[in-house]
């Protein structure tokens, strides 16, 4: 099975070339890197387009700044993988574990999986308390709505079948994608929805680490947007 990775970039200079480098090294044989630059102003863009073309399959470029959902629905509707994966360009997520993340998609068992920060054994960063927090009340919010029970419904981690992701109308630009999605897979009929156990290497802020808490608010109101409304 063919694999789309999609890599949403903004302002990533200093760690895009490393996160390509690592993603063109995933041992998957059949595989798409598909990065987009999010109107990047620190030389992202500049970098992607000169210095670091071997490293993927397709390159679009957004005009404007429109936010990671924008992104990545930019990315989704170019892909032409029979699974798609989203990377995010930083290093807070290690690229070595993606077939751990869709195992089950290509065992037949999964049309969805959720990596979760919050499983298995493998090495998680110590960082923000109130992140931590905010999290566990986000994604307990999010299961109460939609009856499963998701440890990380904030992971960036998350792979699909193609057919399914590019059925679902994206409305949310920016980082209340993550809720959007949960909301509307848990819709769908039949849907077979799985966790796995990943490593979590965050970063701090000043490493520029970018979701405040005005994302959290902005979750809350997908949350119920999507869940209640639609």
């Amino acid at each position: 099975m063919k694999l789309s990775i999609v890599i949403p970039c903004y302002n990533e200079k200093n760690t895009i070339k490393n996160i390509l480098e690592v993603v063109k090294k995933v041992p998957y044989k059949n595989k798409e890197i598909i990065v987009v630059d999010d109107f990047s102003k620190d030389g992202s863009r500049d970098i992607l387009q000169n210095d670091l073309k071997k490293y993927y399959n397709k390159l679009v470029l957004h005009e404007f700044n429109q936010g990671k959902g924008a992104a990545l629905r930019t990315g989704f509707a170019a892909a032409t993988g029979d699974i798609v994966i989203v990377q995010d360009a930083d290093l807070e997520y290690d690229p070595f574990e993606i077939p751990i993340v869709i195992d089950p998609i290509l065992k037949g068992k999964a049309d969805v999986v959720f990596g979760s920060r919050f499983l298995g054994a493998g090495p998680h960063r110590v960082v923000y308390f109130w992140h931590r927090v905010g999290n566990l009340v986000l994604t307990l919010l999010s299961n109460f709505f939609t009856n499963i029970n998701l440890t990380d419904m904030e992971t960036c981690y998350k792979a699909f079948k193609r057919e399914i992701i590019q059925s679902i109308k994206i409305e949310e630009n920016r980082f209340g994608f993550e809720p959007e999605i949960t909301a509307k897979i848990t819709k769908i009929k039949e849907i077979r929805i799985y966790e796995v156990g990943i490593s979590y290497y965050g970063r701090t802020y000043d490493e520029g680490k970018k979701i405040g808490w005005k994302d959290g608010v902005r979750a809350i109101y997908c949350i119920l947007k999507y869940n209640l409304f639609r």
